[in-house]
């Protein structure tokens, strides 16, 4: 069977690594790439280097990963849903709501297959995190906290760090927990100058009634990627910087101090750090959106689930902009 023909359309950081990993990656051949900017980090190695989705298209590729800033996902979508091109979009699927509306309703459409690369997902400490939660390893979900700061990242101009950062902790809380988020509350600050918020803080409710926490910003010097996920018989911490898995069990020990003996909390068990592979999670994306074009299993992120994501964003960003908390539509 012939491999199958991949474009990119976006050579940006991120872009960069896009294509290293498609044009090594086992039944894809990366055909082409574009930038209108041209290939400043040399990450066409040799490949046919085109300026507009347009010429991507005419090298008749199967299907493209786009990459470019989020204010064009949805003029670069719409137009590879017209020429029948399976796409993967880089997150969030657009800047705001009606945007992800028409991308979905033009994949749906065409009936092409198309995902979001909310990359986090294949991370292989949320990877284990959502199998043992599926397995009762923890029983009833009762919190999801994160924190996720860092450095401001010079590649980001259109955007602020609710749809860069944020939407990694929206996406992978409403997937681990398998819940969709049904209400926000959030505040944001302006630190640097940008016109776009450089920090937010989220308390969200879920459907199955677990309460989340989200501590973004691009204003520490300590980079950070916890998730820390609590239900009735312990706790886990994903660290995604490190892919490690650590669970923080109950504990079954009698309290003897009478002091602490009238607190009707948990105690602490065992501490488990657990071992298991840890592939590249971008690398892991990719392979599953291949198989999916390919027709075969594959856990990708749809655009529907994308679409879900882009309108907490957007409840996020107004609650904080009224000061009230704000109910998510299904």
């Amino acid at each position: 069977m012939a491999d199958l023909r991949a474009g990119l359309i976006g050579l940006g950081m991120m872009g960069r690594h896009h294509a290293r990993v498609l044009g090594s990656l086992e039944g894809v051949e990366l055909v082409a790439v574009a930038d209108p900017g041209g290939d400043r980090f040399g990450a066409a190695k040799g490949r046919h280097l085109v300026s507009s989705v347009t010429e991507l298209i005419d090298q008749g590729i199967d299907y493209c990963m786009v990459a470019v800033p989020t204010g064009l996902h949805e003029e670069v979508a719409l137009e590879l849903a017209e020429a029948g091109i399976h796409t993967i979009i880089e997150k969030p699927l657009a800047h705001d709501t009606a945007s992800s509306e028409r991308i979905v309703d033009a994949f749906a459409k065409a009936g092409l297959v198309a995902g979001v690369g909310h990359v986090e997902r294949y991370n292989a400490a949320l990877q284990q995190a959502r199998f043992r939660i599926e397995n009762g390893d923890l029983g009833d979900i009762y919190q999801v906290a994160t924190r996720r700061q860092g450095p401001f990242p010079g590649r980001i101009a259109d955007v602020g760090v609710v749809k860069d950062l944020g939407t990694h902790d929206i996406d992978l809380t409403a997937w681990v927990t398998q819940q969709n988020y049904v209400s926000v509350a959030a505040q944001t600050a302006f630190k640097s100058g940008r016109a776009h918020e450089d920090l937010v803080a989220v308390v969200g409710k879920l459907a199955g009634g677990t309460v989340t926490n989200h501590l973004v910003n691009w204003l520490s010097p300590l980079k950070e990627r916890a998730t820390i996920i609590t239900g009735e018989r312990g706790t886990f911490l994903a660290d995604t910087l490190t892919s490690d898995l650590t669970f923080f069990a109950n504990g079954s020990i009698e309290l003897t101090w009478a002091e602490l003996s009238h607190f009707r909390g948990v105690t602490q068990g065992n501490v488990t750090q657990f071992a298991f592979d840890k592939p590249e999670p971008l690398r892991v994306e990719h392979e599953n959106f291949r198989d999916a074009v390919l027709g075969k299993p594959a856990d990708i992120v749809d655009l529907a689930q994308g679409l879900q994501t882009v309108r907490v964003v957007d409840a996020i960003l107004k609650s904080a902009e009224t000061g009230s908390p704000c109910a998510i539509s299904q």
